[in-house]
Formats: C-alpha cells, sequence, structure tokens
C-alpha cells in the first residue's frame, strides 16, 4: 500500500493553482481544515471556488481566504455569521450559489459515487427549480447573475428536481484520525460534510489530529476508507474554536449549565 503521508500542510496544497475548485469540509466551526486553509492562504492562491456547507467566520476558516479576496465563487447552503461574506456578496464581489443543506450533501456524496446527477424534491416550486436566485450583483445592486431554470420530472405522481453533482478538483478536510494509507475516522459532528468532502475531491488532502501505524484502526469504525484520500498531514494541535457560547448561573430549584458549539 502507498504510503501517503506528506511533512507539511504547506507541501499537501503546493499544487492547488489559481481557479482551483475546492471542497472544504466543516459544519459551523466543527471539522474546519484549519491548517490546510492556512498553508493555501500563504501559498497566494487566489479565484478559488469553494464548495462548503458554510464559509467561515470573518477571521477563521474560508473567512481568512475571503477576506483577502482569494475565493471567487462559492457554492454554500449556510452563509449567516459572516458580515464580509455578506459585503462581498451585495457589492457584487462574489458568486454565491445558495444550495438547500441536504442538496449538497447528495451532490457531493452523488459526485463521490460516480453518479452525475439525482432527482430530489427539495426546492421544487420555488427559485431552486424555476430560476432566478441572485447568485452575483453588479456595482450597482443590479442582478449579473441568475440561476437558470432546472428540470423537473414528476415520479409517481410527485415533482422532483434535476440536480447536478460536484466533483471539485481537490478535497479539504480535517479528521479525528488517519492511517498512512489514507484511512479516515472523524469525530462527532466533524462527520457533517468531512466524510462528503473527502470522496467528492478528485484529489483529496486529509490534515488528522492523530496519525496512527496500518492496522491502528478498526476496519468497522473507518468512515472514509484511503482509496478516497491522496494525502494526509500531520496536524495534532489543531485549534477548536467556540462558535456560540451561553452560560446561565446557579439559582433556586434551577441547575447552572453551558451549552456551547465547538470546533470537534
Amino acid at each position: 500500500m502507498i504510503n501517503k503521508v506528506v511533512a507539511s500542510a504547506a507541501e499537501a496544497v503546493a499544487d492547488i493553482r489559481d481557479g482551483a475548485s475546492l471542497a472544504v469540509g466543516g459544519f459551523g466551526l466543527c471539522g474546519i481544515p484549519v491548517a490546510l486553509i492556512e498553508a493555501l492562504h500563504e501559498s497566494g492562491a487566489t479565484d478559488l471556488e469553494t464548495v462548503s456547507n458554510n464559509c467561515g467566520v470573518d477571521d477563521w476558516g474560508l473567512g481568512v481566504l475571503l477576506k483577502d479576496g482569494r475565493i471567487r465563487r462559492t457554492i454554500s447552503s449556510y452563509v449567516g455569521e459572516n458580515k464580509e461574506f455578506a459585503r462581498q456578496y451585495l457589492a457584487g464581489e462574489l458568486e454565491v450559489v445558495l444550495t438547500p443543506q441536504g442538496t449538497l450533501a447528495e451532490k457531493l456524496r452523488a459526485g463521490g459515487a460516480g453518479i452525475p446527477a439525482f432527482y430530489t424534491p427539495a426546492g421544487v416550486g420555488t427559485q431552486v427549480s424555476d430560476g432566478g436566485l441572485p447568485q452575483k450583483y453588479d456595482a450597482d445592486g443590479n442582478v449579473a447573475i441568475a440561476s437558470a431554470a432546472k428540470e423537473v420530472r414528476s415520479f409517481q405522481g410527485a415533482d422532483f428536481v434535476l440536480e447536478e453533482s460536484l466533483t471539485p478538483d481537490f478535497g479539504l478536510v480535517h479528521a479525528w484520525k488517519g492511517d498512512r494509507h489514507g484511512n479516515l475516522v472523524f469525530h462527532a459532528t466533524a462527520m457533517n460534510f468531512n466524510p462528503l468532502c473527502a470522496m467528492a475531491g478528485k484529489i483529496t488532502i486529509a490534515e488528522v489530529e492523530e496519525l496512527v501505524e496500518p492496522g491502528g484502526l478498526d476496519p468497522e469504525h473507518v468512515h472514509v476508507p484511503g482509496i478516497f484520500v491522496q494525502r494526509v498531514v500531520l496536524a495534532p494541535h489543531a485549534e477548536k474554536r467556540i462558535e456560540k457560547r451561553t452560560t446561565s448561573s446557579t439559582t433556586s430549584g434551577t441547575t447552572s449549565g453551558t451549552t456551547e458549539q465547538s470546533g470537534a
């Protein structure tokens, strides 16, 4: 078997050139491949197209690339929590393809499975299927690019819209554990979108918190087999941020508690 480990994140992303398309794992601030994103930022690559559930926050994750104008187009389902994202979109600096979350997940999964397109009921009867969603504005606030109408067919009396799958040039993912053959295990919320991005990327690069030798992972616990992964880099000190912290103090008859959304 091939040893897929590379020495550094910089080496792992060295061939990502201007104009490349990237499927980037993560859900909120959980499971974001921060080391790979930072290395890509340092490389200077620009004019990128990203596929991700969300586009990071203003100063972290994909937000770092966005802030410096490195992202030309993004396909995402949730674009909140990022003021710079909203500014660029409304100013006509960024093209945004809004996609229902489940549809986005299936576009990646199907792409990784070699399925070019599929039918789904999500979005039927809305601008998702009928077209007209603003994807890019001009400097005066007019719609410069609008989404096109999609094929709709009826199956067993219900309508479904045809969605094309995604196979970006690269997949960037963050895993809890991985071995030298590229087998990956994800933890908790980081399971959202990371396995899908790993499958969809033509070249997938995984940063792992813990690198084990072949045989060190229980085959029954492997979430993504190494056949989908081309490069592995160790990132043992990945920062895990808390997106929103909510606390309550102890009062009579109640128990104090803390609710957190954090990177996993």
